[in-house]
C-alpha cells in the first residue's frame, strides 16, 4: 500500500479514506493517532494489522461533540459529566460501559467498556466529522515504540502501512490522554496518567486513585497503555535520578565500558555534560515537568542515527504531569535505573 501525505488542505480526501475503510493517521492535541471506523470490523482490524498490536488491547473512540457519547456509551454519571464540562475537547479519556451492537467488537476487545474522548484539535475534530463516524485510534506508531508526535514519525515507522497521514503540525501535549475508569466504583480510577494531571481531575471530582502500572499477561486491560512494552527505543535507556555528579561517574563508567551514551535531561544537565557524550536532548527548564511530558516521545526518537548505544534519561518528581512523564519513561526503560 502507498502511504498519502495529505496536507490540511486535502482532509476531505482523508475523510474519504476513512469512509472507505482504511486507516489514516491524524493530529491530536496529545500524540499522532491511526483512525478508521469504530463501528466497522474490519477497518478497525486494519489497526491492529498496521501497528503489529496485540487483540486483547482496547481502543479509544474519539468524537466531534459531545452528544456523541450518549450514541456508543450508557449510564453516564454525573462525575462523568463534571469531567466532561472541565476538560473536554481536551485530553481525557473516559472509561463509560458501551452500549451493545453500536461499536466494533474489536474497539472494547470484548469488553462491555469503551474509553472515548472529544480531542481538542481542529484537525481531529474535522476529520471526525466529514467522516461521518466515531475514530477508533490508538496512537499511530509500530506497537511497543514511542508514540508519534509529528507526521513524520508516523511516517516512519507505518510508511506503506496505512492508507493516509494528515499533516497539521506537532502535537503540544506530547503524551497521550489521560484515562480514568468511572466503572469501576464510586471512587474514579486513573487508569493511565496524561494530558490531565490527577490533581487537576480531583479538584473536579474529589478523590480518586490510581491504577497499578503494569497489569500482567493474565490481567485483562480496560484500557491501552497498561498491560504490554510500551514507547521503547531501539537504544538501552536507563532512568538517573541524581545530581549531576552521578550522572558524570555513570556516564564515564560506560564509556570505560565502550559504550556512546546520550543523555535526555534538563537544559542545565545537557550544557554541563556536553563535552563526555556522543548527543543529547533537551528537555528545557531545569524542573519544568510540563515541557519534560512534551519533549520526551521526541527524545525517544532522537537518537537513532546519532551512534548512541545507551540513552540515560532524567527521572522527575511524580506530581502533576511528572507523573505522567515518569509513568511512560518507566515503560520504556523497562523499570531500568542507574
Amino acid at each position: 500500500m502507498k502511504t498519502e501525505y495529505l496536507s490540511m488542505k486535502e482532509i476531505e480526501r482523508a475523510a474519504g479514506w476513512i469512509q472507505k475503510g482504511e486507516t489514516v493517521a491524524f493530529q491530536t492535541e496529545t500524540v499522532y493517532g491511526l483512525g478508521a471506523d469504530a463501528t466497522n470490523k474490519k477497518a478497525v482490524q486494519k489497526i491492529y494489522q498496521a501497528k503489529g498490536r496485540p487483540s486483547d488491547n482496547p481502543l479509544i473512540i474519539h468524537v466531534a461533540r459531545r452528544a456523541q457519547v450518549l450514541e456508543y456509551c450508557e449510564d453516564i454519571s454525573p462525575q462523568a459529566k463534571m469531567l466532561m464540562d472541565a476538560f473536554w475537547p481536551g485530553p481525557l479519556t473516559l472509561i463509560l460501559k458501551a452500549q451493545k451492537n453500536k461499536l466494533a467488537i474489536p474497539v472494547t476487545a470484548g469488553l462491555d467498556t469503551v474509553g472515548i474522548r472529544f480531542p481538542a484539535t481542529e484537525a481531529a475534530q474535522k476529520l471526525i466529522r466529514l467522516a461521518g463516524v466515531p475514530l477508533a485510534a490508538p496512537s499511530a506508531n509500530t506497537s511497543g515504540r514511542p508514540s508519534p508526535t509529528t507526521a513524520h514519525h508516523v511516517l516512519h515507522d507505518l510508511d506503506g502501512k496505512i492508507a493516509a497521514v494528515l499533516d497539521s503540525g506537532p502535537a503540544q501535549v506530547g503524551l497521550e490522554s489521560t484515562i480514568v475508569d468511572l466503572t469501576a466504583g464510586s471512587v474514579p480510577v486513573i487508569l493511565r496518567p496524561g494530558g490531565i494531571s490527577r490533581e487537576a481531575v480531583e479538584e473536579v471530582v474529589g478523590p480518586v486513585s490510581v491504577s497499578k502500572p503494569d497489569l500482567q499477561k493474565s490481567d485483562i486491560a480496560k484500557a491501552p497503555g497498561m498491560k504490554y512494552k510500551h514507547y521503547a527505543p531501539d537504544e538501552d535507556l536507563f532512568i538517573v535520578d541524581g545530581p549531576e555528579e552521578d550522572w558524570r561517574e555513570k556516564i564515564l563508567d560506560l564509556k570505560d565500558e565502550g559504550q556512546q551514551v546520550g543523555i535526555i535531561a534538563n537544559e542545565d544537565l545537557t550544557a554541563e555534560l556536553g563535552s563526555i557524550i556522543q548527543a543529547s536532548y533537551s528537555l528545557g527548564r531545569k524542573g519544568d515537568a510540563e515541557s519534560a511530558a512534551s519533549r520526551l516521545f521526541d527524545a525517544l526518537r532522537h537518537f537513532e542515527k546519532t551512534g548512541v548505544t545507551v540513552i540515560l534519561a532524567e527521572a522527575y518528581p511524580e506530581t502533576g504531569l511528572g507523573l505522567a512523564y515518569m509513568n511512560r519513561l518507566d515503560k520504556a526503560a523497562d523499570h531500568r535505573y542507574l
